[in-house]
């Protein structure tokens, strides 16, 4: 059977790192429509390589096999991780130089081209967007809204509310003080970020705390398709796609769909999603596929 796909190395030379990446394009002929993927919060890999699982391949893959170029990449704190605490460092150096070299490269491949966020990665990509003039559109599959910071004491909140491990109540307390340091109109670059969430410098929750990624979609006058799981613990119906709802449900070209078996990686299944639950082999929902595939022929 002929394979549908084919990949090749490249290299995004921006940011404070070059990153390596895949191309993978169609084996059926050229593309009309281009995905650059973009993982969630954390120093990913290409793929967004959690346990056995490796979601942004199953999309990668699945997209190529639907008629769509992709392109992924190593973000530059997977490579250095020393830079996700480095002072100065930023969401936006995070993400978006690499994410607007990468658009720039797909488009060699592709007649449009858009950007397909997950978690963070959907958060951040308006901001990417508005960076890259000629995007065609925004995908963004469980994209938080919610504040990191809120999000953060709200997960862990959750998570000690599970079971009685006393290491995840204290962890839920001592990010809940250090939420309200980032609240802080005080917060500043030079906050020790010992006491800031996740020990991330102040520059990055100055970057976060000022960004309102609902206010920047709705600046665009783009098409974008917001996917979110019903059983998604991290980015929740209740607290995130309600503020992308209220900000951008009324626009017709913007698509909002709950895929209620799905948790935050698009993986289906049944009863509440806890973190263990991402270590079991499995694959992002093909009905997920399908639905982007489709959204991004009927946009070119």
């Amino acid at each position: 059977m002929r394979k549908e796909w084919i990949e090749q190395e490249v290299v995004l030379d921006a940011g404070p790192l070059a990153v390596p990446g895949t191309l993978t394009l169609p084996s059926s002929g050229p593309a009309g429509a281009g995905a650059v993927l973009l993982s969630g919060g954390g120093p990913f890999d290409r793929d967004a390589t959690v346990g056995p699982n490796k979601p942004l391949r199953d999309l990668a893959w699945g997209l190529a096999s639907r008629g769509v170029a992709v392109l992924r990449f190593d973000k530059a704190t997977h490579l250095d991780i020393t830079l996700m605490t480095s002072p100065g460092f930023t969401m936006t150096e995070e993400y978006v130089p690499h994410a607007v070299a990468a658009l720039d490269l797909l488009q060699e491949h592709a007649r449009r081209v858009f950007v397909v966020g997950h978690s963070m990665g959907g958060k951040i990509a308006p901001r990417v967007a508005a960076a890259r003039p000629g995007v065609a559109g925004l995908v963004t599959l469980a994209a938080d809204a919610q504040p990191m910071h809120r999000a953060a004491v709200r997960v862990l909140s959750h998570l000690a509310s599970l079971g009685d491990d006393p290491a995840v109540k204290e962890l839920a307390e001592t990010v809940a003080r250090q939420a309200a340091v980032v609240d802080d109109p005080g917060l500043s670059a030079a906050t020790p970020a010992g006491d800031l969430p996740l020990g991330l410098p102040g520059s990055y929750w100055l970057d976060v705390r000022d960004y309102d990624p609902v206010a920047a979609a709705s600046a665009l006058e783009l098409p974008m398709f917001i996917l979110q799981g019903g059983r998604d613990y991290q980015v929740t119906v209740a607290d995130d796609l309600s503020l992308w709802r209220a900000g951008l449900g009324h626009r017709p070209d913007v698509t909002i769909r709950v895929y209620e078996a799905d948790d935050h990686l698009f993986f289906p299944g049944e009863g509440p999603s806890t973190p263990e639950s991402y270590l079991a082999a499995q694959h992002v929902d093909p009905v997920v596929v399908e639905d982007i595939a489709e959204w991004l022929r009927e946009n070119i």
